[in-house]
């Protein structure tokens, strides 16, 4: 490695490490300033900005944000919430797996903020430890994305894979990530089941009791069968489940139990299944003459900017959303930072891994090749300092498919590595899930990874890893 090199890669370091101290679109300016800096300083040729990525992740934020803002989510959270109440022994389990669903068919964790609550609240009724059920929750939402068809991570990924020499799809990319997510959850579920007391022997929650600070499990479920006295006696898990009274008729009457916005909702959804058999069955996509080529269906990027802004048109007719509301919901502030920061720092990227392509093969692609480990750790280590899914996709897989490793395997390590968004105790939905657990029990703790999540981060992302190669590896 010449000196050259070495400035330029404390450059692009430099930049990450300033961009996630600013965070938000300060991702995406850091980005950009390196690039000023890689051109004009020394004199590198500008890398390809990632324009397939971004056009997918404002077509499918466009419409995301429509659903939306016709109560397509907040429908989609009453749907869920009844299922996890529906089986509340069950709740560590069905709770991450059902969010996972929701968050793979909407292409955002932003749905887990509504079901925070109603899971603490069935956990605690049954005398479930909360921590539990809501940490598998949260922490699989790192990892959701990589199986969603329509999320940032995944237009991000697909650009760099669903092209020559590569030529991995998007029903191969799911074909990888979606088993080994599913696995990673039920086997993080199965391990965290064992951790920590049961409530009645957990001194801490009791004494929290005995001050008044939180009410015992027999006065909540006393108060919530009172209205339900006609209902027949049951006993067991009927019994307790008839104790979530009063959360399941507060997902019922949320917004999005509206006709509208189950429609909206509906819509979506089906736009992701169109963009699945599409991708399944090319010759379902118009072909066109190319030169030297013959005839060829139009690109993936394409198909899924069509689909989802025809699915925009939809809910407009289904849901009636107010369209001047759209840059207001939270799906589509979220989608545009993401969409800047992605497009600074994969510019940067781009221009540093394009000057020295063969450095990086020869080097840290060796590297890679003999211990294949180092790629999931470096894919890890982005998403934990960047706390971005894409810009982690953005910045290592490049690295991993120039070094040689087959877009099967580089998927599946990508999918369970991107968990490391996790590592530390400062993302949304972390700190809301300890702050609706009033049992205590969900903590942030106070030495970075001494928190209630990093067990479970590093149970789903090993196996989810694991699991993941061992599928690239073996069928791709």
């Amino acid at each position: 490695m010449d000196v050259v090199f070495v400035l330029e890669a404390l450059v692009v370091l430099g930049c990450i490490v300033m961009g996630t101290r600013a965070g938000g679109v300060g991702v995406g300016l850091w980005g950009g300033l390196g690039v000023g800096i890689l051109v004009f300083v020394f004199q590198e040729a500008p890398g390809e900005p990632p324009g397939a990525a971004m056009l997918i992740i404002l077509a499918v934020v466009t419409a995301a944000s429509m659903m939306q803002a016709a109560g397509g989510v907040d429908w989609m959270v009453g749907v869920a919430a009844r299922v996890i109440e529906n089986h509340p022994k069950q709740i560590t389990l069905i709770a991450p797996l059902t969010a996972f669903l929701f968050s793979v068919g909407s292409g955002t964790s932003n749905i887990l903020y509504p079901l925070l609550p109603v899971i603490y609240d069935v956990s605690y009724r049954n005398g479930i430890r909360p921590s539990r059920p809501l940490t598998v929750t949260v922490v699989q939402s790192g990892m959701a994305l990589a199986a969603s068809p329509v999320s940032a991570a995944m237009a991000a990924m697909l650009t760099l894979t669903d092209v020559e020499p590569f030529g991995f799809s998007l029903p191969q990319i799911l074909s990888v990530t979606f088993p080994a997510c599913v696995v990673g959850i039920v086997v993080t579920a199965l391990v965290m089941n064992r951790v920590g007391k049961e409530l009645d022997d957990d001194p801490e929650v009791q004494a929290r009791i005995e001050a008044g600070l939180l009410p015992s499990r027999a006065e909540l479920v006393a108060a919530s069968a009172a209205p339900a006295t006609s209902a027949t006696p049951a006993s067991g898990d009927a019994g307790t489940s008839a104790g979530a009274a009063g959360s399941a008729a507060s997902a019922g009457s949320l917004p999005g139990s509206t006709t509208r916005g189950r429609n909206s909702a509906l819509a979506f959804l089906a736009g992701v299944v169109v963009i699945v058999v599409l991708g399944l069955f090319p010759d379902l996509r118009p072909a066109f003459e190319v030169e030297g080529e013959g005839s060829v269906p139009i690109d993936m990027t394409t198909t899924i900017i069509i689909v989802m802004f025809a699915v925009g048109v939809a809910i407009l007719f289904l849901g009636r959303p107010k369209v001047g509301d759209v840059p207001e919901m939270s799906v589509f502030k979220a989608g545009m930072v993401a969409a800047i920061a992605l497009f600074g720092i994969a510019w940067l990227t781009a221009t540093f891994i394009t000057a020295h392509q063969d450095v990086i093969v020869e080097t840290i692609g060796g590297w890679v090749n003999d211990y294949v480990v180092i790629f999931a750790l470096a894919v890890f280590l982005v998403a934990a300092l960047t706390t971005s899914q894409s810009t982690a996709t953005r910045t290592i897989v490049p690295i991993g498919l120039a070094a040689g490793l087959s877009p099967g395997l580089v998927t599946g390590m990508w999918a369970g590595a991107l968990n490391g968004v996790y590592t530390l105790p400062a993302n949304g939905t972390q700190i809301a899930a300890a702050n609706f657990d009033l049992t205590g029990t969900t903590k942030l703790g106070t030495k970075l990874l001494d928190h209630s999540f990093f067990l479970p981060m590093v149970v789903m992302t090993v196996t989810s890893v694991l699991v993941g190669a061992a599928i690239g590896a073996i069928f791709y």
